[in-house]
């Protein structure tokens, strides 16, 4: 009997997509032993791209906050089978799982799919991506989903550059290469050969190993911590949670406090972040082991 496999995803800028479908190419090369169903999730109104730069902005609370939109249903070819096998591509927007993702976590259909079913998270990100997923395997414990795996793809330019280069991708639709700026996002390559994880995860549920599947997805290069920016991301969201609040509350000054905090944002990333890089630096030596326990912790499936 054929495994079914169920491929969930929003993306904008067609990468994610891409990620997704090369993770799937070895399921699709085998016809007689998978059946893979494709679940792009939509939004009764979805978010514009290219991206007004107000417009991105103006999302960061409820981005942050994590609430949620009304997405279109499931097509009865989705909703009307048992999976085997949940491949859950997603993005992060300002620290969080984007809106369309928690849109589809908090909504019925996420319970009727994921509920007592081996799930693969995918990300593709900029490279903050380490504390969005521990709030999203809080979500998939809570939807009692079996988290087996998780693969993580990032833009591998310096902090500063993908600041740049993902700008002018969200807000001009350029990807490529201009001026003295690389393509922005993961790299073509990268995506190319993601190939060999869905290698990988075929093998280990030919196999019914799925236990054992994160440390090899690991070992082949699907997950890399840099400590310095899960040292940032605990800062954000500090003082994300504080500015989201804030604008939430204060409704009627929303558009102003909007602008503040996009200000607010710029500066921490051109002038807070090289100063918490340079304490970090400095104290490598007295935090070393926590550091490296820290790093294999976020590496696996496990939820403090």
């Amino acid at each position: 009997m054929k495994k079914n496999i169920l491929v969930i995803y929003y993306s904008q800028t067609g990468q994610l997509e891409d990620i997704v479908r090369n993770i799937a190419k070895p399921f699709e090369a085998q016809k007689e032993e998978y059946d893979v169903t494709y679940y792009n999730i939509q939004l009764k109104e979805d978010f514009p791209y290219p991206w007004p730069g107000d417009v991105f902005f103006d999302t960061f609370p409820e981005s942050y906050l994590q609430i949620p939109k009304e997405i279109l249903p499931p097509s009865e070819e989705v909703l009307n089978k048992k999976y085997d096998l949940i491949l859950f591509g997603y993005q992060v927007w300002f620290l969080t799982p984007s809106i369309p993702i928690i849109s589809f976590l908090k909504s019925g259909y996420a319970a009727q799919l994921l509920k007592e079913t081996p799930v693969i998270t995918i990300s593709g990100t900029r490279n903050m991506w380490m504390l969005s997923q521990e709030k999203l395997k809080v979500y998939l414990r809570d939807l009692k989903a079996k988290l087996v795996g998780n693969i993580a793809l990032v833009d591998r330019h310096d902090n500063y550059t993908s600041v740049l280069t993902i700008v002018r991708w969200l807000t001009k639709g350029q990807k490529e290469k201009s001026g003295l700026l690389p393509a922005a996002g993961v790299s073509d390559e990268e995506i190319t050969g993601s190939v060999k994880y869905g290698e990988i995860i075929e093998k280990h549920l030919k196999n019914t190993d799925l236990e054992n599947l994160q440390p090899d997805l690991v070992k082949n290069g699907a997950i890399e911590i840099r400590p310095f920016l899960v040292r940032v991301e605990k800062v954000g969201n500090k003082i994300f949670t504080v500015w989201s609040n804030l604008i939430i509350k204060k409704k009627e000054k929303r558009p102003l406090l909007i602008k503040f905090f996009k200000v607010y944002l710029m500066t921490a990333i051109w002038v807070i972040s090289p100063v918490v890089l340079v304490l970090h630096l400095l104290t490598t030596p007295i935090f070393w082991f926590k550091r490296q326990k820290q790093k294999r912790y976020l590496q696996g499936i496990n939820l403090k």
